[in-house]
């Protein structure tokens, strides 16, 4: 069985090529191997906003900035999400949370 780095990668390569839905089935693939997956939590969330399943983004995202609170590309992409599926109030709100952590501080203690 392979790993959940080979997976992960070859849903990064599905993403590249636009295969979307392959993508989406191989990260949750990768999360469900490892729920505490960063990357995978935030990868499956950019995909599902690409196809525009956005309320999943952004439970893809709030797992990912759950694991990785003070991480600024998280706080970054589930304001993306927000922002898509309209709740811009979320969205500000996730976004100055990536501007705190971009100033050098943390949303959350270590």
């Amino acid at each position: 069985m392979p790993s959940r780095d080979e997976i992960f990668d070859d849903a990064n390569g599905d993403l590249a090529i636009g295969e979307l839905d392959n993508a989406i089935a191989k990260y949750r693939q990768c999360v469900e191997l490892d729920p505490a997956f960063f990357d995978g939590w935030h990868a499956l969330g950019m995909a599902l906003m690409k196809v525009g399943r956005f309320n999943e983004a952004i439970e893809a995202g709030k797992k990912a900035v759950e694991l990785k609170p003070n991480d600024q590309i998280g706080w970054t992409s589930l304001s993306l999400f927000y922002n898509r599926a309209g709740d811009i109030k979320e969205a500000e709100a996730a976004g100055a949370k990536a501007k705190i952590i971009s100033w050098g501080g943390k949303v959350a203690k270590d």
